[in-house]
């Protein structure tokens, strides 16, 4: 079974999942709906998404953070542990650019703003919970749908 494989497919969908969910988030969360600002925010946010799913090896991480906290693996433990590996490496990034992009635009349009950290501090917390129970619940589904696709099994 090709792994490579397995890992840039479990990477495009997790990326573009956390991407869709956390971009409708961040633009709820303004009170600043619009499509095009919903559908700009979800583009950058995919491609950093996948940019960093393809450059962190998140399945070596993940089972390195496991073996070294001497948690047996594919157990409820291991998984919450691999979930806020996941969250710390994808959210904290996703978050900054699209809060900065967010800022930046606001402010460019005249709007009036608080201080930049308040906002990005705010919008950090609640992506923070969302990644956390997005990645606990899409990875172990994912990674079944892509085992199943490529004909292997689950580990």
């Amino acid at each position: 079974m090709d792994m490579k494989k397995i890992n840039m497919q479990m990477s495009i969908l997790m990326g573009v999942s956390m991407s869709f969910c956390l971009s409708l988030t961040g633009i709820l969360s303004s009170g600043h709906f619009t499509i095009p600002a919903f559908l700009e925010s979800f583009v950058i946010s995919t491609i950093i998404s996948l940019i960093i799913g393809f450059l962190v090896p998140m399945k070596k991480v993940g089972d390195t953070a496991v073996e070294k906290a001497g948690l047996t693996p594919r157990t409820l433990k291991a998984r919450l542990l691999e979930s806020l590996i996941s969250d710390l490496i994808y959210t904290p990034v996703l978050t900054l650019c699209m809060t900065a992009m967010a800022y930046h635009s606001a402010v460019s349009h005249g709007q009036p703003m608080p201080p930049y950290i308040r906002m990005f501090l705010g919008s950090l917390a609640l992506s923070m919970a969302v990644g956390y129970v997005l990645i606990f619940f899409l990875m172990p589904l994912y990674l079944k749908l892509v085992m199943k696709k490529n004909g292997g099994k689950q580990e």
